[in-house]
């Protein structure tokens, strides 16, 4: 008797065991279904549809990771979607900027071909093609740039370097035009030396930047730059008294393509400071910039002290 009881529980388990392994099976088969469904929604351009599972079903540890597989296609698509915009918004900025200095500058220097100005005249106009040759070149040196930067063509010659004498020969450069432009200017640099270890090139990209930036928009009269060492860094400061930035625009002023619109000029590319920001944080410092309207604007750079 007990041996068909035994024969009997052993029966139904076995039953039990083939109806729930066909529930399952069938349960799978309806998930990998659904799954196959929702695959060929996101391949037609659906990238929100996602597929449900409970966490105790089968088929749960394929369906969280073609989940993940698509969020993070889906991200890495938002991203091309959003840098194939800004490059846009850069082709349309930089060809209506580039196309305005052009046409004058072929005006002026037709003009001076065809003989119709001469004497005081014509070196007025020459004065003028030679200005809007240099705005071209400033456009397209920053357009270089930024492509390159943003393409991992701009490679970075790191080594030790004395920023005090750097930045006095970056300087050296900059005073005639300082001059021509009747704008004061204060350095404030120790005789001592500051060794820092950094690319000298893209340090001289970013001085040269923010002194355009401060030239372009900020209707200074006056610039101060100095340099000092506190603690394991060492800190550049670049001030103009120009009529500095509205606390809104402050926060996205490195930004690509940001440009202020509130009592500041609308020349310029909008991608210098973004530029100056990718360039510091590659060679390991930082920056930020602090103003006050109608006081003017301070840029600060900070650069590791090198261990010599």
């Amino acid at each position: 008797m007990y041996a068909e009881i035994l024969a009997a529980i052993s029966m139904a388990i076995t039953i039990l065991s083939v109806s729930l392994s066909v529930c399952i099976l069938r349960h799978a088969k309806r998930q990998i279904a659904e799954m196959s469904d929702a695959l060929e929604d996101i391949q037609n351009g659906n990238g929100n549809r996602r597929i449900l599972s409970g966490a105790h079903e089968l088929t749960a540890p394929l369906v969280w990771q073609i989940n993940d597989v698509v969020r993070s296609y889906e991200d890495r698509l938002s991203v091309c979607r959003q840098t194939e915009e800004m490059n846009r918004q850069l082709m349309t900025s930089l060809s209506h900027d580039i196309r305005t200095p052009l046409t004058t500058l072929i005006g002026y220097l037709d003009a001076v071909h065809r003989g119709i100005v001469t004497g005081a005249e014509r070196d007025d106009y020459m004065e003028t093609a030679r200005r809007k040759a240099h705005d071209l070149k400033e456009y397209i040196d920053v357009l270089f740039d930024w492509f390159k930067l943003g393409s991992g063509e701009f490679s970075l010659n790191m080594t030790t370097v004395d920023l005090t004498g750097l930045t006095r020969d970056i300087l050296v450069d900059w005073i005639p035009i300082l001059e021509e432009k009747q704008i004061e200017y204060i350095v404030d640099i120790p005789e001592l030396p500051f060794h820092v270890w950094l690319d000298p090139d893209g340090y001289l990209r970013i001085i040269h930047n923010l002194i355009q930036n401060i030239l372009t928009h900020s209707k200074a009269d006056q610039i101060r730059l100095s340099l000092a060492k506190k603690d394991a860094e060492i800190i550049c400061m670049i001030s103009d008294n120009g009529i500095g930035i509205e606390k809104e625009d402050l926060t996205h002023i490195f930004e690509r393509l940001y440009k202020c619109d509130k009592g500041r000029s609308k020349k310029g590319s909008g991608l210098g400071l973004s530029i100056v920001l990718q360039l510091v944080e590659r060679m390991g410092g930082t920056i930020h910039a602090d103003s006050t309207p109608g006081h003017g604007t301070v840029f600060t750079l900070s650069f590791p002290a090198a261990e010599l």
